[in-house]
């Protein structure tokens, strides 16, 4: 048996969190208020609460299936032995994407707020050399081990969930009723865009790359990484509610329309929060905050791309499979950051169309598969067929929207 197939001795519960809250928890975050701003909050809400259950669930039904393989085995090893060559292409062909389009979107935050943090150093670094020199460092981390990236992101999300704490509290306690209920316009509508949302809510709480990684990480032991799932992704659900409160409770609904027609990245909507607030102490803690929200979805993303890419081409776990395996990780997605550095909300969006496939869709044909086989003797997702059907219903539909709001047959806020 390899090296990386061995399950670590008893690791604390706490990195699998830190790994699946820091992945999630992270730039796609800065996305929300933008596509949210038609919908609004509450009914933003909804669509939050609603996609954190099935992305949660679907995740678990990634495990159930998962557990009847060796530690290590991920998407290409299960897809193609339940569901057979066709569907493993088409799984495959949409974890790539989704994975190296989800790197580039960060690569290309990285660069546009690290250019923004520089700026205000009064150091002039441009955005694309500052997103590449981010990558690197991110690729190194991950080349080293899997461990490495469980504690440099324990350390990234605990200082960021600090910011976050620090910043909001500031954003909070600013927050205006009346911006926050916009009882300013007059008969406001917002249920026509509520289906506008839901690609972005997913993309917004994908993990499931890291499903095998966790139990690569943990061995079989399907409590610890449930308890993982359920708190990483709950500790997200409560930090993006509290997101859209400080930004829609601070920012006039009208204004997000401005920063949605400049592209919708990080630094332009942290400038909009400054120039609202007037503080030069938040505006710190915003610009602190944005850069420890990039590199921990960063650290997470890519580790789910890099164990699927081993599993894939079969590259070991010795430092030169593991640098194979780096190069093939980062250099697309950083020839792209080149030469697109303004794609976040773009690439955010398409994320969450081809997430549909391996993040809704095809967990819930694996569980069904694994069950027929296996009988899923180690863990079961509750619920049944029902529960499987609500899942596939639920990435159905959102591939759908994206559909239909790239034929621009869907309302749109402006």
């Amino acid at each position: 048996m390899s090296a990386y197939c061995v399950p670590r001795p008893n690791p604390s519960i706490l990195g699998g969190v830190m790994i699946i809250g820091g992945t999630i928890i992270g730039a796609g975050m800065f996305s929300l208020p933008v596509v949210m701003s038609g919908a609004w909050f509450f009914w933003s809400l909804a669509a939050l609460i609603f996609t954190w259950f099935c992305m949660l669930h679907s995740g678990l039904m990634i495990l159930e299936a998962n557990l009847n393989y060796t530690p290590g085995a991920s998407f290409d090893t299960m897809t193609r032995d339940l569901l057979g060559r066709n569907w493993n292409v088409i799984n495959g062909i949409s974890i790539a994407f989704v994975l190296y389009i989800l790197t580039y979107a960060y690569i290309s935050a990285s660069g546009s707020i690290l250019h923004h943090t520089l700026h205000e150093l009064a150091f002039g670094i441009p955005a694309r050399l500052a997103g590449t020199l981010f990558a690197l460092l991110v690729a190194i981390i991950v080349w080293i081990s899997t461990k490495a990236v469980s504690r440099m992101t324990a350390v990234v999300l605990g200082a960021k969930v600090i910011t976050f704490f620090l910043t909001f509290g500031s954003l909070l306690s600013h927050v205006k009723p009346a911006t926050l209920f916009n009882l300013t316009e007059v008969n406001p509508q917002y249920s026509p865009y509520l289906l506008m949302t839901l690609p972005f809510c997913l993309a917004s709480f994908g993990y499931h790359g890291n499903v095998p990684s966790l139990m690569k990480y943990y061995g079989r032991e399907p409590r610890t990484i449930i308890r993982c799932l359920f708190w990483g992704t709950l500790m997200a659900l409560g930090l993006y509610i509290i997101w859209l409160l400080g930004t829609m409770g601070n920012l006039p609904r009208r204004d997000f329309i401005a920063i949605a027609q400049k592209g919708g990245n990080i630094d332009v909507l942290v400038q909009s929060l400054s120039g609202v607030l007037h503080s030069r102490s938040l505006n710190v803690l915003l610009i602190v905050f944005s850069n420890f929200a990039v590199a921990s979805s960063f650290l997470g993303v890519t580790l789910g791309l890099f164990d699927y890419l081993a599993d894939l081409f079969g590259f070991d776990d010795s430092a030169l499979g593991r640098l194979k395996t780096a190069s093939i990780t980062f250099l697309p997605p950083v020839i792209g950051g080149l030469l697109w550095p303004n794609g976040f909300l773009y690439a955010i969006g398409y994320a969450g169309l081809a997430a549909t496939v391996w993040a809704a869709i095809v967990p819930a044909l694996l569980a069904r598969a694994s069950r027929r086989r296996f009988g899923s003797p180690r863990y079961r997702v509750w619920g049944g067929k029902g529960m499987l059907l609500l899942i596939l219903i639920f990435g159905i539909g959102n591939a759908l929207v994206h559909v239909l709001s790239s034929l621009n047959m869907l309302p749109v806020y402006q």
